[in-house]
């Protein structure tokens, strides 16, 4: 009886043993699989962590009736059955000493009572272990995206800079020639006895002289060879004696033009006539996004410590591919008669010279808003 009795126990040991290595096998595999998936060539977060949810259940104790799943910053990923009610073996996911979301694995029926309900302490350690192995992913990808995103802020800023060199370069080497254009074309409009013929030609000189002044006057402002001229003055001021030019076109267009100004707003610091230049830029570019009509709304506001004029139409909109252009030198998707790409390269370069800000909110179908913020006025 008593070598009947030892043989039992051995053979309980041993399987309890065999039982406890198949589980430590099952756990690291499922570490394994998960380093794998992680370090996969061109994969994403999201399927990294569909991935890590369908490697759980496995490696849990009653794997037919485990289900997983994982939140991250509202997102979930969950496996085929999973269900809210059940005993739950939970992990937090932190990221910088900040909780982003949580791991869950449950059991779909009823299992015998174990060491943390009817979980393993050895499933406790590895859902534990899996969840700092996803916090490790997830701070590893947004510090890679972190350093793209400032490589890509490098790369714009090296660029704009080339092309600030170049404009300035290329304007100052324009503007002497082209005044001697304009002069004599204007002088020889003056010549008695000119054919009409001539004077048309003549007239259509002068015109295509100064369209090119204006594009190097805008290179000029691009480059900031012009300084601003700060005064005090009234945005609403300037907003409507703006509209006062521009209105008449959007009657023309079918555009309704809403006003909403705060009657309250301080002054702002501005060069007067650089601010006029952002307003109507940005109505025009507004206008010629409506072709078929639409609503045109202007608002001013004063809201942490700036002051704000915002420009919103109901026009075509843009994908988000063409928001991220908007702002680069010479980047337009009109014809090649009605931009010349530096309308808001111009604007971006005023409101920056002038410490302050520009965003834009725009999607196809749905319009565009844009919105300039300006530091208020210091008392």
């Amino acid at each position: 009886m008593t070598g009947r009795s030892t043989d039992t126990q051995e053979d309980v040991h041993a399987g309890r043993q065999g039982h406890l290595l198949r589980e430590r096998v099952k756990e690291l595999t499922c570490l394994y699989s998960l380093s794998q998936l992680a370090h996969r060539p061109g994969v994403t977060l999201q399927e990294i962590l569909q991935g890590t949810v369908d490697l759980l259940p496995v490696a849990w104790q009653s794997p037919d009736v485990a289900a997983a799943r994982i939140v991250l910053d509202g997102q979930c990923f969950v496996t085929a059955g999973f269900a809210e009610g059940q005993p739950t073996q939970t992990a937090r996911i932190v990221v910088d000493g900040r909780e982003r979301g949580r791991i869950d694995v449950t059991y779909l029926k009823p299992s015998p009572p174990q060491d943390e309900g009817p979980f393993l302490k050895e499933e406790r350690s590895l859902i534990d272990t899996v969840a700092r192995q996803v916090a490790m992913i997830v701070q590893r990808r947004q510090a890679d995206e972190d350093a793209s995103r400032m490589h890509e802020q490098l790369r714009h800023a090296d660029r704009l800079a080339t092309i600030g060199q170049l404009a300035a370069g290329v304007a100052h080497e324009l503007n002497e020639p082209l005044g001697s254009i304009l002069g004599f074309a204007q002088l020889a409009l003056k010549c008695p006895g000119l054919p009409d013929a001539a004077a048309g030609d003549l007239r259509k000189v002068v015109a295509a002289g100064l369209h090119a002044r204006e594009i190097i006057r805008k290179l000029m402002l691009f480059a900031r060879q012009m300084p601003p001229r700060k005064v005090p003055v009234s945005l609403n001021a300037i907003v409507e004696d703006g509209l006062s030019f521009l209105e008449s076109r959007c009657v023309r267009s079918g555009i309704k033009v809403v006003r909403q100004f705060d009657p309250a707003l301080p002054d702002v610091e501005v060069d007067p006539s650089q601010l006029h230049q952002v307003l109507v830029n940005l109505v025009v570019n507004a206008i010629q996004a409506m072709p078929r009509g639409g609503t045109l709304t202007l608002a001013t506001t004063a809201r942490d410590a700036r002051i704000c004029l915002v420009v919103e139409d109901t026009g075509i909109g843009m994908c988000e591919e063409v928001q991220k252009r908007i702002f680069l030198p010479f980047f337009t998707t009109k014809d090649i008669d009605e931009g010349t790409g530096l309308g808001l390269p111009v604007v971006h370069g005023i409101v920056v010279a002038h410490g302050g800000e520009i965003g834009v909110v725009s999607s196809p179908g749905r319009g565009t808003r844009f919105e300039v913020r300006f530091p208020c006025l210091r008392s």
